[in-house]
C-alpha cells in the first residue's frame, strides 16, 4: 500500500523495487454485480465465440469494450508486445447514468501455452493509483500466464485511463520534502497546499472526484468481465490491489473463481491504527533474522532498541546532510528526523541484509546510506508523474478517515511504538497529514458498508511475508476469518508483495490457479534468512 506525498501513500504500495528502500508498493477492491440480459449485448467485428479474448467489440447497458492501440506505459514493456488490447468505456459516475464517460486501457497478455485454460487471470495493481498495465512485467515474469491469459486494466483514473487524475505537482512536492522536518507544522501546510492545488485542478476539468473509489472500480471489473464475455475469472491482487479485490469480492462474487490476494489490507479494518501494527510486525520480523543469525547479533545485538533510541533521538534533533542521487548533478538536502526514518524502515524491508549495518552507521554519524535511500526513491523518474493521487484520496479520504477518529489513530502509534514520541505516533507511516489532506480533498464518506468484511466460500489464497511492514502478515489469517475457503501463507524473510520478490511465493501462486483448494507450499521448506550485511 502507497500513498505518493511526503511518504508516498504510499505509497504503497506503487510498484516495489527491491533496489531501493525508498520506493514502496503498494493497497485493494469493491462492486456490484448484474449479469446482462442477453437483448443488452451485441458484440460487433467478424470474431466468432471461438476468437480470443479482446478481438471483438460488446457492449453491454452502460458499458463498452472496443478493440484497439495497447494503453500508453511509461517506457516499453516487452510484455505487452502480444498482447490483445482495447478501450472499456464506463460512467464516471453510476448514480448519474446520463452524466460523462470515463476511459479504461486494457490489455490481455496471451498465455504461453497452446491450450489455454478458459477462465483469465485479472491483475489488480497496487497504490492505490497505480496503473495494473504498467506492472505487466511483474505479472508475466511470474508465470501467471502459464496456462491462463493475464489481463490488466487501467483503473479508473490511473495513467493510461482518460481522464487520469494525476497530480504531478504532489510528486514535485515528495521529492522537496525530503528536505524538510518530516512532521513539522511548516511541513504541514505546503503538503496540504500541494493537495488542495491537485484537488482544485482536477476539479476544474470537471472530474467528479468523489466516483474515484474502490465500489465504482469493482464496477468497472465487473462491466470488463461481461463485455469481453467472460463466464468465469480469477483475481490476483497486490498491495491495496487486495483491498479492491476484497470489495470486489464481496459485491460481485458470480463470476468469480479464485482470488490471489498478496500483501493484504482488509478494507474493514484499514487505516493508520492498522498501518502502524503492520509496521511492528515487518520490523519485529526484520529484527529476530538479525538476533537469530549469531555473527548479526553479535555485530549488532538488540537491533529494536538501537531502532527506537535513533527514532526519539531523531525527532528531538534531526540530522541534516547532502546525498548524490543518480540522474541529478547538483547533491541533495536531507533531513532525518524520527518520522522520516520510521518511513524509511517501513520500505528498507525490501532491503533487509542492509538494515542492521545502515542503523549501525547512522547511529555512529553516518547517516549517507540511509539518507540515499530515502531520498532516492521519491526523485527517482518512476515517482514522477505516474500516480494517481486522485484516486489515493478518493479511497482513504472516503473509506479510512469517515470511520478512523483521530484519537484511534494515535492510539495505534501509542500501542504499536510506546515509546516513540507523540509526534511520530501522531503521523503512520506511509499516511503523514492524511486527515488534514483529506478535510480539503472534501468528498463524502462511503457508506458504511464499505468497511464490511468479506464473506464467502470464494476459493482465496492469502499470502504474505513476514517482514512485511506495510500490510502485516496477519491480515491473512484476519480475512480467513470469514472466507470459509481460503488458505493462508506466510513466506518467511519476505517484503511486501511476496510475488514480486520470492519465486517460491509464485510457485504458490501458479499452482493456486491450477488447484484453487490445494496450492503447492512444499518450497517454503527450503527458505532460509537473507545473510545480513556486517559492517567493520
Amino acid at each position: 500500500m502507497t500513498r505518493h506525498h511526503a511518504p508516498r501513500r504510499r505509497r504503497t504500495v506503487r510498484q516495489l523495487q527491491a533496489r531501493s528502500a525508498g520506493i514502496a508498493t503498494g493497497l485493494l477492491v469493491t462492486g456490484l454485480l448484474a449479469a446482462p440480459a442477453p437483448a443488452l449485448s451485441r458484440t460487433g467485428g467478424d470474431a466468432g465465440p471461438d476468437a480470443p479474448i479482446g478481438t471483438a467489440a460488446r457492449t453491454v447497458g452502460d458499458a463498452r469494450y472496443e478493440p484497439g492501440p495497447c494503453p500508453k506505459t511509461p517506457e516499453p514493456i516487452e510484455a505487452l508486445e502480444d498482447a490483445r488490447c482495447g478501450t472499456l468505456t464506463v460512467p464516471e459516475n453510476r448514480a448519474e447514468p446520463n452524466g460523462r464517460t470515463i476511459e479504461l486501457g486494457v490489455a490481455i497478455v496471451p498465455a504461453a501455452s497452446a491450450t489455454p485454460k478458459p477462465d483469465p487471470i485479472v491483475w489488480l495493481a497496487g497504490g492505490p493509483g497505480d496503473d495494473a498495465v504498467g506492472e505487466a512485467k511483474m505479472a508475466i515474469d511470474g508465470g501467471l500466464n502459464r496456462d491462463r491469459d493475464v489481463i490488466l486494466m487501467s483503473q479508473r483514473g490511473t495513467y493510461s485511463a482518460e481522464p487520469n487524475v494525476l497530480c504531478p505537482n504532489i510528486d514535485a512536492f515528495n521529492a522537496r520534502a525530503v528536505g524538510l522536518v518530516h512532521d513539522a507544522p511548516s511541513t504541514e501546510r505546503l503538503h496540504v497546499e500541494a493537495t488542495k492545488t491537485c484537488h482544485d485542478r482536477l476539479a476544474a476539468r470537471g472530474i467528479d472526484l468523489s466516483a474515484y473509489n474502490d465500489t465504482e472500480s469493482a464496477a468497472d471489473y465487473d462491466d470488463l468481465r461481461t463485455a469481453l464475455g467472460i463466464k468465469q475469472w480469477n483475481l490476483y491482487a497486490i498491495s491495496y490491489g487486495t483491498h479492491l479485490a476484497l470489495v470486489y469480492m464481496r459485491l460481485h462474487p458470480d463470476g468469480l473463481r479464485s482470488a490471489g490476494l498478496d500483501g493484504i489490507l482488509p478494507p474493514s479494518r484499514s487505516g493508520s491504527a492498522a498501518t502502524w501494527s503492520s509496521a511492528r510486525q515487518g520490523f519485529d520480523g526484520l529484527f529476530k533474522a538479525c538476533a537469530d543469525q549469531p555473527a548479526c547479533n553479535k555485530r549488532y545485538p538488540n537491533l529494536s532498541a538501537t531502532f527506537d533510541k535513533l527514532v526519539r533521538g531523531l525527532e528531538a534533533k534531526p540530522v541534516t546532510t547532502t546525498v548524490t542521487i543518480p540522474g541529478h548533478d547538483k547533491p541533495v538536502k536531507v533531513v532525518l528526523d524520527g518520522g522520516a526514518l520510521v518511513n524509511w524502515m517501513t520500505s528498507a524491508t525490501h532491503v533487509a541484509p542492509q538494515v542492521p549495518a545502515a542503523l549501525d552507521e547512522l547511529a555512529n554519524g553516518r547517516p549517507q546510506r540511509i539518507a540515499q535511500q530515502y531520498a532516492g526513491g521519491k526523485l527517482s523518474p518512476a515517482a514522477m508523474g505516474r500516480v494517481a493521487h486522485g484516486l489515493v484520496y478518493g479511497v482513504f479520504c472516503s473509506e479510512w478517515t469517515p470511520y478512523e477518529s483521530r484519537d484511534e489513530a494515535l492510539r495505534g502509534g501509542q500501542e504499536a511504538f510506546p515509546s516513540f514520541p507523540r509526534s511520530v505516533q501522531a503521523q503512520a507511516p506511509q499516511l503523514t497529514f492524511l486527515r488534514p489532506d483529506c478535510e480539503v480533498w472534501n468528498v463524502p464518506a462511503a457508506a458504511p458498508s464499505i468497511r464490511d468484511a468479506t464473506r464467502g466460500d470464494i476459493p482465496t489464497l492469502a499470502l504474505s511475508g513476514s517482514f512485511d511492514a506495510q500490510t502485516g502478515a496477519d491480515n491473512g489469517p484476519y480475512v480467513a476469518r470469514t472466507l470459509s475457503r481460503a488458505e493462508v501463507v506466510t513466506v518467511p524473510y519476505e517484503p511486501h508483495v511476496v510475488f514480486a520478490t520470492s519465486k517460491c511465493a509464485q510457485e504458490i501462486a501458479v499452482s493456486f490457479f491450477d488447484t484453487p483448494d490445494a496450492a503447492k507450499t512444499e518450497c517454503l521448506k527450503s527458505l532460509k534468512a537473507p545473510e545480513f550485511e556486517i559492517g567493520a
